[in-house]
């Protein structure tokens, strides 16, 4: 599994458009690590038990208020409480002002200051959705990621079996590539993965026979787009005369990716079919599956076999996180 990451206090304070009151260092050289956020109530009336001094915190109407209303010699007290464990940030919503020496503290130990005028629960949970991505498990892996009539479809297998050319044939179908080649897979929750690329191969295509293209260049900012939901996933295979293909849609097949299970499909190739409009129609497939809507059912139901219903199963053989072999 992934190990711990980070993000700059930075890149926080810039993509959220936080107000700096203090910081005790460049704060692109502060790091957080924890997706969780705090409300320390209870911190500031001196009960100290279980706090995570690895959280940013948040002050909001409730906190000052109830500062305001301390007196003097209390205040400090509940200052010195909160500082000196040393909270990974302090951010104040609704553009509320400090009360007493509040950041007299904050610089005796050295805890960043930051100000947004949201509201606290809006502000909250903007921070909570970014720590999340920001925090993400994650694993990169080789394939083609794209999204196809709203579904985020994964397509994998080996090199040259087609991905990139597939790619592009969906793209000039009107659809939109999220990455080529390699594809950072980050869990942002219990239910979703989110796949983008890499900074610096972002938007950039490998054909082979005619090289490096730039998909937003040639086909448009329409073509492209920075990341997307992981829907289903589509090994591209070479045609195997020996191999039994599902013909009717009736298995239900995924695999493993980072604990989630991820709807998974395997498309023969060979000379003659049209790669792009199997994956469109069976990314419009997974949405109906998704609504309740299963074809192939409705017809083994109206044929009288509907107690012929396979069980789900995970494809073990082409896992992507390592845990049961690779794809490639």
């Amino acid at each position: 599994m992934p190990g711990k990451y980070s993000v700059s206090l930075g890149k926080i304070i810039k993509d959220n458009q936080f107000e700096t009151l203090y910081t005790p260092d460049d704060p692109d050289n502060i790091y957080i690590s924890s997706k969780d956020v705090n409300r320390p109530g209870l911190m500031l009336s001196g009960y100290s038990d279980y706090f995570d001094s690895e959280r940013i915190d948040i002050f909001g109407l409730t906190e000052i208020s109830y500062l305001r209303g301390l007196s003097p010699e209390k205040r400090e007290d509940s200052y010195e409480c909160f500082f000196s464990a040393r909270p990974a940030a302090l951010l104040i919503t609704r553009s509320l002002e400090t009360v007493g020496n509040m950041m007299e503290y904050a610089e005796k130990y050295s805890v960043p200051v930051l100000r947004t005028s949201e509201q606290t629960s809006a502000a909250m949970a903007a921070l909570i959705s970014y720590l999340g991505v920001e925090l993400a498990d994650r694993i990169t892996r080789h394939g083609v990621l794209v999204e196809v009539s709203g579904e985020g479809v994964l397509i994998v297998g080996d090199s040259g079996v087609g991905k990139s050319e597939t790619a592009v044939e969906l793209i000039k179908r009107g659809h939109r590539l999220i990455a080529d080649d390699a594809v950072e897979i980050r869990r942002v929750s219990n239910k979703t993965l989110v796949g983008q690329a890499p900074d610096n191969i972002r938007h950039y295509i490998e054909v082979r026979g005619v090289g490096i293209i730039n998909a937003r260049t040639i086909f448009g900012l329409g073509a492209v787009k920075l990341s997307e939901k992981i829907d289903m996933v589509i090994r591209l295979e070479q045609w195997a005369p020996e191999m039994v293909y599902d013909r009717m849609g009736l298995e239900e097949d995924y695999i493993n990716i980072l604990g989630i299970h991820v709807p998974a499909t395997v498309v023969p190739v060979k000379p003659g079919r049209n790669l792009a409009i199997i994956i469109e129609t069976a990314a419009l497939v997974n949405r109906q599956k998704k609504m309740g809507y299963n074809a192939a059912k409705e017809l083994m139901t109206s044929l009288g076999m509907d107690d012929y219903y396979p069980e789900q199963k995970e494809i073990e053989h082409w896992s992507l996180d390592g845990s049961s072999g690779d794809y490639y």
